[in-house]
Parts: C-alpha cells; structure tokens; sequence
C-alpha cells in the first residue's frame, strides 16, 4: 500500500496521454497491477487533469480532531472562482446515496460558496441523481465514466466543472452531461 506522497509523486509524471491511458485500464480494472490500490488511480488521476488544465489542486488528505480522524477528503479543486471538494467512486457499480450523503455533510461544514463534485466511473443510481438535486444550499455535480473521458480526450475538466456548475445555476441540475455538446 503506497502513501498519499508515492501516489503523488507518481501521478505527477502523468501529461495528458498517460491520463488517458490510465483511464482505460480504470474501466478495464487493471489498476492493481500498475501499483494503484483500489479506487486510488481515479482519485489522482481526476486531480492531476484539473492540475494539468490550470486548476490549483490540494491533493486527498485527512482532517483530525483531537488527533481522531473526522473526514478522509480525495481532493480539493479551484477552478476560477469555485472552491470543489472532490470525491471518486470506482465501482462495477452505479453509486449509490453514500457518496452524495458524506460529500452534504463534508460541506455543511465549509463556506456556502464551496461546492462539491462526485466522480463514478460507472454514474448512478436514479436515487442518488435525485438526492443530489435536493441537497440545498449545498451545491453537489455528478460526473459519469464518459464525462471523465472525454474531460481527458478533449483536455477541459476545468471548463466542464464551470459548464456543470452554470447548468447548475441555470437549471437546478446538477447531472448535467458534459458531452451533449462541444465545451468552448
């Protein structure tokens, strides 16, 4: 099992071709055998394309109190003038509430103007898109295993983060498919 700063250092040799590279062997899950623990690859590599797309980037870290572990954080984002708390789910599965459940909580205790994002390789589950339309104030994106793709191929993570939070703002929304149209 690699540390936070092996996976760092790792994932910081990666330009956009290895991303995507890497991307394919998360859908084949064959992270294993490259030295990425279970549901690690996804993390770092989610963080690494917004730091390869102009993104600041605070990378999966723990928050303590009174030396007790209180939230296990995969990422923190800043993209123009959003702050994201980040959170990946790789799974055969469609992600459930949970996910959507801990990101509310992780943000009721930030600013208001911080958002949250959740990353499934394998979307959702229609309870969980319809919990996370509900969870106001708080403001939480889902993103699909073809979103993470093509934010790769087409290198804009950042901008669809920001065409995600407008749909968002625009039409209460917050599964908006960032690949129905081309992100200028």
């Amino acid at each position: 099992m690699s540390t936070n700063a092996e996976y760092e250092a790792k994932i910081s040799q990666y330009a956009w071709d290895d991303l995507i590279k890497l991307w394919s062997e998360i859908e084949l899950g064959n992270t294993k055998v490259l030295g990425w623990d279970a549901g690690k690859a996804l993390e770092y590599l989610v963080l690494r394309a917004f730091q390869l797309d102009g993104a600041d980037v605070t990378w999966p870290y723990s928050v303590r109190i009174d030396g007790e572990e209180i939230e296990q954080i995969d990422g923190v984002v800043y993209v123009a003038s959003l702050a994201c708390l980040i959170e990946c789910k790789d799974m055969d599965k469609p992600a459930k509430i949970e996910p959507i459940a801990k990101l509310r909580n992780q943000l009721l205790r930030r600013p208001v103007t911080t958002i949250g994002s959740v990353f499934s390789r394998k979307g959702f589950t229609e309870a969980a898109e319809t919990l996370a339309g509900f969870v106001a104030p708080q403001t939480i994106l889902l993103w699909v295993g073809s979103e993470i793709k093509y934010s790769l191929e087409n290198k804009c993570i950042s901008k669809a983060l920001l065409k995600k939070y407008r749909f968002c703002i625009e039409q209460g929304l917050p599964n908006y498919n960032i690949t129905m149209e081309a992100i200028q």
